[in-house]
């Protein structure tokens, strides 16, 4: 039996339907890093062998953390635990130290890394004169090879001359250069991923997405990045804890 079921028991006096108390023992074994994102799960009839329970008891356990977007089927090879990366609102940290943390491979594939002369939204976001280079870097956003994001980035070109020497991270380039961001505005909302963002990030048209629109800051107040993140959105969330 797989460790991070040895401690569950079913019990079938509980009010509780045992498919529940299989799916709640997963769900927090995911949610605590007993299972790795992409980590295959027992087949259904292996999990009612081991934990002697029905295999449709299995399978609705199973089915339910499907449409939570916390397991994967793939026709033909089995079920995985779904890559979910959790940011933290409160925090300003890059897409790589977030995946890092988290035991995933960061990863990007460049699709555009160039210098022009910033448009009217660029120049109002970043609060730049007309006229003035920008540094304008596009890519898809991977963890452990599944495509997360699909990320435009401007910099104004004073602070990255040379576009075609970042390599993974963005902010390890600008913290290496002395200009890391020290606080950022965020604005997020969901949209529909149209055909070309559908078939960067692999999912159907339509699909939902989450779009990020994040300026940050040098510790002197002046803008340093403009960037859009469009995020899929059974990949990605959010997290904010609230005080009172």
């Amino acid at each position: 039996m797989p460790a991070q079921l040895n401690d569950f028991k079913p019990d079938h006096a509980s009010d509780t339907p045992l498919y529940m108390q299989l799916a709640n023992q997963l769900s927090n074994g995911i949610a605590s890093g007993d299972w790795r994102a992409n980590e295959a799960l027992p087949s259904e009839r292996v999990l009612s062998e081991m934990l002697t329970i029905s295999r449709v008891t299995a399978r609705k356990a199973i089915d339910m953390l499907c449409e939570r977007g916390m397991l994967t089927r793939k026709r033909g090879s089995g079920t995985y635990i779904t890559p979910k990366l959790e940011q933290p609102l409160s925090r300003l940290t890059s897409f790589s130290e977030e995946l890092s943390q988290r035991g995933f491979t960061a990863g990007s594939r460049w699709l555009q890394r160039d210098i022009g002369i910033a448009a009217p939204l660029e120049l109002l976001s970043l609060g730049l004169s007309p006229n003035t280079p920008v540094a304008r870097l596009k890519r898809l956003r991977t963890a452990d090879d599944v495509v997360m994001a699909i990320e435009t980035t401007t910099i104004p070109a004073l602070y990255m001359p040379n576009p075609h020497s970042v390599t993974d991270s963005l902010y390890g380039y600008l913290e290496a250069n002395g200009t890391i961001p020290m606080r950022a505005l965020q604005h997020i909302r969901a949209v529909n991923a149209n055909e070309e963002q559908a078939r960067l990030a692999n999912i159907p048209a339509g699909a939902a997405m989450l779009h990020i629109t994040r300026v940050s800051y040098l510790d002197n107040g002046a803008a340093v990045e403009l960037t859009h993140s469009y995020c899929r959105s059974d990949y990605y969330e959010f997290v904010a804890e609230s005080r009172r």
